[in-house]
């Protein structure tokens, strides 16, 4: 089971303000990887992260031919930080495209000037397994879970 504790989701949803925001790591179904930083993640609930890309492009031609992503998060001020394996899901459109937008507009992370002109989409990490930086494991989905 996952359950963000209270400083992972406060960190994480202040990553960018405070000058660390999250990687994120993807590789396509061939293996070919891409990372980069990401301004806009934020936590939903107990066991999901959200962004938002404004690219429309790689990486999300990534995310959707192998769901399987690192985010990684390192606050060097705190010397703190965690690794969140998830599988992600790309909106692009509807119902769920719409509340996560909103979320982040509520949160500060994206503006009204941020999304417009912007093709982008809106993903969804569910978190499988948050790991410390060195790799050891701190909570997993389901137990003895494959990644």
């Amino acid at each position: 089971m996952i359950q963000l504790t209270e400083e992972m989701s406060s960190l994480v949803n202040r990553a960018r303000d405070d000058g660390y925001p999250c990687i994120v790591a993807t590789a396509s179904e061939d293996g070919t990887p891409n990372c980069g930083y990401i301004g806009t993640v934020l936590t939903v609930g107990d066991d999901t992260l959200i962004y938002r890309d404004r690219t429309g492009r790689n990486p999300l031609d990534h995310i959707e031919a192998n769901p399987k992503v690192i985010v990684l998060f390192r606050n060097t001020e705190r010397d703190t930080g965690w690794k969140f394996r998830c599988t992600a899901t790309v909106y692009r459109d509807g119902p769920v495209f719409e509340d996560m937008t909103d979320r982040l507009l509520r949160s500060g992370l994206v503006n009204e000037r941020y999304l417009e002109g912007s093709v982008g989409a809106i993903v969804v990490l569910r978190i499988d397994q948050v790991l410390t930086l060195f790799g050891e494991l701190l909570q997993e989905r389901e137990p003895g879970l494959q990644w």
